[in-house]
């Protein structure tokens, strides 16, 4: 098992103590959800709401980290990947966006070829520092950037998140416009299973093959290919140790 040495149980123990620690009930009067459920009911509801807005730094994050150490040079979560793109780098990746707004097909090996030919042109804008949740680089040094993502990330957003993805590939060339550069937003699960992810297909912005990875694809790629299996495995353990210290805490709200 991959995780023999990597003390995931540990890790997820340790996020979940620190969660709870911090953790402090909803205080909106909700009588009637109270009465039909249960003030620990409601009590462990809010709680798992809290636990999902902190689920990608403190479980996703660190866990990316210690899977991808033995197949890649280098990996780092919260990476700073620069503060400067070329204006004509902008106006290109702007360009792009308007062709997939007016239905082009999405290329992502193309769209980095374009950004490429600019992205030392013109004057280079200073931008806030741009870090990235997950940063790997081969031994070959190919690089890769990762967008985690809640499980349903809003829609509304798509042009942002292609925009995002774009301007990483940009920064990274504008230090070295020959380097070999990938981005992808990474959906640590699919909430729609057993059926397929069909959740940007509609939207027409993102190269699917090269710019969306999601659930066993996003595990899988980090580790080997029963990494995503073994992964749930070490949270069901986890969660199997914990299951008493969970009920003690929540009794504590009836």
């Amino acid at each position: 098992m991959i995780f023999k040495n990597l003390k995931f149980g540990k890790l997820l123990k340790l996020a979940y103590k620190i969660n709870l620690k911090k953790y402090k009930p909803e205080s909106n009067y909700m009588p009637f959800h109270h009465a039909l459920l249960g003030r620990d009911r409601m009590a462990l509801f809010s709680f798992i709401q809290s636990l999902n807005t902190t689920f990608g730094t403190s479980i996703f994050e660190p866990v990316a980290v210690a899977l991808s150490k033995d197949n890649f040079k280098t990996t780092k979560a919260q990476f700073v990947v620069g503060n400067e793109i070329s204006t004509a780098a902008q106006r290109e990746i702007q360009t792009i966006i308007n062709e997939l707004s007016m239905g082009a097909t999405p290329d992502k090996g193309s769209e980095i070829e374009r950004v490429r030919q600019v992205c030392q042109t013109g004057t280079m804008q200073k931008l806030k520092t741009v870090k990235v949740d997950l940063y790997l680089e081969t031994k070959n040094a190919e690089i890769h950037l990762f967008d985690l993502k809640t499980a349903k990330p809003n829609i509304s957003n798509f042009k942002d998140f292609k925009r995002t993805l774009l301007e990483w590939v940009a920064i990274i060339l504008a230090q070295n416009p020959k380097a070999q550069v990938h981005s992808y937003l990474a959906i640590p699960y699919n909430p729609y299973h057993p059926q397929p992810y069909e959740r940007w297909t509609l939207k027409g912005m993102l190269d699917l093959a090269q710019e969306l990875k999601v659930a066993e694809e996003f595990w899988n790629y980090l580790g080997d290919d029963s990494v995503f299996e073994d992964l749930l495995d070490c949270f069901e353990l986890a969660g199997v140790e914990m299951r008493q210290e969970i009920d003690d805490f929540f009794k504590r709200f009836v």
